[in-house]
C-alpha cells in the first residue's frame, strides 16, 4: 500500500470514530426501549384536579388550591377505616416523615368517599392529614384507577396535576425513593 492510501485510510477512521457515538445515539433514541425504569408508581397523563368544593370532616371548605405549591399523596377510602385503609394513611405518614427538611413540601389528603364519619382514634393518629369528604364528587373521577380508587395511593403535584399511581399495598422504601427524587429534582414545590 501506498503512503497515500494509508493516509486516506487513517482519515476515514478517525472520521468513522466521530461518527459512530452520534449514529449509536440516533439509534439507542429510536429503536431501543428499556425494560427497566426508575420510578415504582405507574406515571399516569397528568389531569388537573378539578376546582370542586369540598369540605373537610369537620365541615369547613376545602379545595385543592390550597396546597398548590406542595406535594400531595391522596388517597380514598370510607369513613369506617379499616385495616387497608389504616396502612395506606400509615405509609402516607412515613414516607412524607421519611423526608426529613423537606417534609413540608409535602401533604396528605384522605378522600373520604361516604358519609361515615372517622372515629376520633383515626383522626388522632394521623394528625396533619386533610380529612375531606369527597362522596359524589368529580375529583374522584379525576382518579384512574385500575378496579377501584381506593386499591390506589395517588400523588399529586404542585400544580394540581395527578400525576403517579402506586399500586396496591405499596412499598413504603419504594415510595420514598420515588417522592425523594422527585423533590430532589423539582424546580416547584
Amino acid at each position: 500500500m501506498s503512503p497515500r492510501t494509508i493516509n486516506r485510510l487513517k482519515l476515514l477512521g478517525i472520521g468513522a470514530l466521530a461518527v459512530a457515538p452520534v449514529l449509536g445515539s440516533y439509534l439507542l433514541y429510536w429503536f431501543w426501549l428499556p425494560e427497566n425504569h426508575t420510578n415504582y408508581g405507574t406515571l399516569i397523563e397528568p389531569r388537573l384536579l378539578p376546582g370542586a368544593a369540598l369540605k373537610l370532616v369537620d365541615g369547613k371548605p376545602f379545595g385543592f388550591e390550597q396546597l398548590r405549591g406542595r406535594w400531595a399523596f391522596v388517597v380514598v377510602d370510607g369513613g369506617d377505616c379499616g385495616a387497608h385503609c389504616q396502612a395506606k394513611l400509615w405509609t402516607i405518614r412515613q414516607v412524607r416523615q421519611a423526608q426529613g427538611k423537606e417534609m413540608s413540601r409535602v401533604e396528605r389528603v384522605w378522600l373520604i368517599d361516604d358519609d361515615t364519619a372517622p372515629s376520633a382514634e383515626v383522626v388522632r393518629d394521623y394528625a396533619g392529614t386533610w380529612f375531606v369528604r369527597s362522596n359524589s364528587n368529580p375529583t374522584l373521577e379525576a382518579l384512574p384507577a385500575e378496579r377501584s380508587n381506593r386499591d390506589h395511593v395517588y400523588l399529586v403535584d404542585p400544580r394540581g396535576n395527578v400525576m403517579l399511581r402506586f399500586p396496591q399495598n405499596a412499598g413504603p422504601k419504594l415510595m420514598i425513593k420515588d417522592i425523594g427524587r422527585l423533590l430532589k429534582y423539582s424546580r416547584i414545590g
